[in-house]
């Protein structure tokens, strides 16, 4: 019980998170891979049912709040689908411990990157 209750827990921050857009998704493969010892390719098949109800959720409000541009959404969704498929097809070929490596170096290249990026340090400024 103890496990589950932790498990909706962090999906619920995960999903406050997501709905903010800070990237829950990827917080949620990070718990499901050393929290819940899922597998790498486990942990992400959740993980897109996960987001595909997030998704959902924010896609009906950013339409009732008239935030969506539906050309170039439907430019990025015809581009997006077969990148998806050749994406998880990739993933399936991968070994799971490399799919696991080249996924935490993924993560450290983008906070690297969002660290490092001339953008952040303005946003960042102009808040403080």
């Amino acid at each position: 019980m103890t496990a589950f209750l932790l498990s909706l827990f962090a999906a619920l921050i995960c999903g406050a998170l997501s709905a903010m857009g800070i990237g829950g998704g990827t917080l949620l493969i990070i718990y499901m891979s050393f929290a819940a010892s899922f597998d790498q390719t486990t942990a992400q098949g959740y993980n897109l049912l996960y987001f595909l109800a997030v998704a959902l959720a924010s896609l009906l409000f950013h339409i009732k709040n008239k935030l969506i541009d539906f050309k170039p959404a439907l430019i990025i969704i015809l581009a997006g689908l077969p990148a998806s498929a050749l994406g998880a097809f990739l993933a399936l070929k991968i070994r799971p411990d490399l799919l696991r490596k080249l996924f935490g170096g993924l993560l450290f290249y983008i906070g690297l990157t969002m660290l490092f990026s001339k953008k952040a340090k303005e946003e960042h400024s102009e808040t403080t």
